[in-house]
């Protein structure tokens, strides 16, 4: 028999339950990479965290004999809703054991949290925080993820269908080798098509160039991703917090900018793959997390490419070859012998062909699934 209980964040010991539950599901999982503890428990309480100002949540597990054995977050995003037109609620936080009632009962805790609030739909698993993973993995599982990407085991998709929801859309994350070079006929348009269409690339050699170019970077991708689904425009009070993210986690060099004049086109944030040490750390940041964290970023031979995009007008008019030639001279520069780009929407269908006619391989996806209430 399952029982769902709902979390009580002001509690210690149940914030505790549900933060910690994934590190018991994949103690064993060689691939799984453990979130900072300290970032987890932000999550869930609503004074700290600035998602709040936007949105509500709540938590769920699901309990069998006093044992967690499953949970979930259920969202409003009163923001993302306004600016949609929409009464969507989202889930995210999503994991469990490999019995169909467990997500079966967990879902339906979601669904009445929802329609509770007069919510019509909801869809997931999607992103709590900036430069968090979307959906559950259904390709790849010998793999282990992206920075902040979601790892979860092969059954979840069929457990999920079975509680009742349905694909949305798949994202793709594509696999390119250090010895990766442009195709020639790519390489040879390059230089053309810069030429052509007035483009250069804006390098960034300090913290402080990456702060003065931010605010471009941050209207770049307002107006890339504007038709996306699960866009919202990033506003004044969050693009300060962003840009402080942005600077922890990456470094100038990973970041490339293609320009048109003064407008950017184009860009692309790389950050190196720093899974080992936070498998390592096993989620504590002290009271030698930080160190591992720092090392590993000089010298692992991974980088993951996240958080780019073209200008709807710019696509398909060669301007991500001329962004992937960059990002590969910055590749090969640091002696990186392995980079993902990671997850690009299905429905993106020109980026999708530019990347796989430059060598790319799909060797990733994860699923948005959704239901109506």
């Amino acid at each position: 028999m399952i029982a769902i209980h709902q979390v009580d964040t002001a509690s210690r010991s149940d914030v505790e339950r549900f933060v910690r539950f994934p590190f018991r599901l994949y103690g064993d999982c060689p691939q799984w990479v453990p979130p900072i503890l300290s970032s987890a428990r932000n999550r869930l309480y609503r004074k700290r965290h600035s998602f709040y100002r936007n949105a509500d949540a709540d938590f769920f597990l699901a309990l069998q004999g006093g044992e967690v054995v499953g949970r979930i977050a259920a969202i409003e995003p009163r923001r993302r809703n306004a600016y949609r037109g929409q009464r969507g609620a989202f889930f995210c936080m999503f994991d469990t054991v490999e019995d169909a009632d467990v997500p079966r009962a967990l879902f339906a805790a979601a669904c009445d949290w929802a329609r509770s609030r007069g919510l019509e739909q909801l869809s997931g698993p999607e992103a709590f925080a900036p430069f968090d993973g979307l959906g559950v993995l259904v390709k790849g599982f010998e793999h282990h993820p992206a920075l902040q990407q979601n790892y979860n085991y092969r059954y979840y998709d069929r457990l999920i269908q079975e509680a009742g929801l349905h694909k949305q859309t798949d994202y793709i994350s594509c696999y390119f080798p250090g010895d990766f070079e442009l195709p020639e006929r790519v390489s040879q348009l390059v230089g053309k098509i810069k030429e052509r269409r007035g483009l250069h690339t804006v390098p960034l050699r300090s913290r402080a160039e990456v702060r003065a170019v931010a605010a471009r970077v941050i209207a770049a991708y307002n107006a890339a991703f504007a038709h996306n689904r699960e866009f919202v425009p990033i506003d004044e009070a969050d693009a300060e917090r962003i840009s402080r993210i942005l600077l922890n986690m990456t470094e100038p060099e990973l970041i490339t900018i293609v320009a048109k004049g003064d407008e950017i086109v184009g860009f692309a944030l790389g950050f190196p793959d720093v899974s080992a040490a936070l498998q390592r750390c096993k989620g504590h940041l002290l009271p030698f997390g930080w160190v591992m964290i720092r090392r590993e970023a000089r010298r692992t031979n991974w980088v993951n490419f996240n958080g780019g995009g073209v200008l709807p007008q710019y696509q398909g008019l060669g301007v991500t070859g001329v962004l992937y030639d960059e990002m590969f001279k910055t590749f090969r520069r640091r002696g990186f012998e392995h980079a993902e780009v990671v997850q690009i929407n299905e429905q993106n269908d020109k980026m999708i062909r530019e990347i796989a006619g430059m060598g790319g391989d799909p060797y990733k996806a994860h699923r948005i699934y959704e239901r109506a209430l």
